[in-house]
């Protein structure tokens, strides 16, 4: 018998094993706010002699130039070349779960222009925050497995609803507390092996009493997408279902769901728009919080 590498897991499905069975989350959570940010008043430096504070400032400044320039490499190219800055870069994304305001990384309202079938925009509406949480019992078991080589620093997650409130949507961030050759190789392993398309994979949603999701469990889950971050320690996923909570027999992951043509339930209605759509932008809003594009000056 083969025996597996160090660190990999057995994700085969058991003979018989069907579909996962269902787990109902908790749903009398209540949505949280960030804590207002702070800063420290500096001291007072004495006056230096003109020359002097030019030359050190002429330092600095090439000294940060260096820096940073191999730092936002990193971020946003991953290269190996820039491993021996990426612990920093790592380290401030990883953090930001607890120093960025949630309606930075979850905003209230997301537009999104051509996100839905045939390229008609989409608007969607949060309508509850998970407070944060580590990853036990937010998982289905297999992927739970999946992603422990990464470990788990915290869970983020909120969940929206389109402007017909037709369809729900829970979008999470995992802050792994892994570096970045750890994050390469699941990336690797997801996009090789074709997990984030795996029924027994699927993410879990975050129903809500009171709201359009109160209903969005295990077996409302419809369409689904899983991205493997390798310039942040960050798991991004999102899973969609219907807002009237009827139970969904043909679950289908994003990309197929969105290619014309398709006539599964979750394709007619749109749902691997809405849970690719959101995955994308809340993506996209983490890197510009954590290494934000420099202005051009023209």
């Amino acid at each position: 018998m083969r025996r597996r590498a160090v660190g990999a897991v057995d994700l085969t499905p058991q003979p018989h094993a069907g579909r996962p069975i269902a787990f109902e989350p908790p749903v009398h959570w209540t949505a949280y706010e960030a804590p207002t940010e702070t800063t420290t008043q500096l001291r007072p430096v004495r006056t230096r002699h003109p020359s002097r504070v030019l030359a050190a400032a002429v330092c600095v400044v090439f000294g940060l130039g260096l820096i940073g320039g191999a730092v936002t490499g990193s971020w946003l190219t991953g290269d190996s070349a820039a491993d021996a800055t990426a612990p920093t870069g790592y380290a401030e994304a990883r953090g930001s779960w607890h120093s960025v305001p949630v309606d930075t990384l979850f905003p209230r309202t997301i537009e999104g222009n051509g996100a839905g079938p045939g390229g008609a925009d989409r608007d969607w509406t949060r309508i509850a925050v998970a407070p944060d949480s580590n990853c036990a019992n937010a998982f289905d078991p297999l992927l739970r497995k999946a992603l422990a080589p990464v470990g788990c620093e915290r869970l983020l997650r909120a969940t929206y609803t389109d402007a017909t409130t037709s369809s729900v949507i829970t979008v999470g961030l995992l802050f792994t507390e892994a570096q970045a050759p750890a994050m390469r190789t699941l990336r690797t392993r997801f996009t090789g092996e074709g997990l984030a398309e795996r029924l027994d994979l699927m993410p879990r949603s975050y129903p809500v009493d009171g709201t359009a999701a109160a209903g969005f469990g295990d077996r409302q889950r419809a369409s689904w997408t899983v991205s493997v971050l390798t310039d942040a320690p960050v798991v991004v996923y999102a899973v969609s279902g219907f807002a009237d909570g009827r139970i969904v027999t043909d679950p289908q992951p994003a990309e197929p769901a969105m290619v014309k043509g398709a006539t599964t339930a979750p394709a007619q209605a749109g749902l691997g728009h809405e849970a690719k759509g959101i995955a994308d932008r809340i993506e996209r809003a983490l890197r510009r919080t954590v290494a934000p594009v420099p202005e051009t000056r023209r």
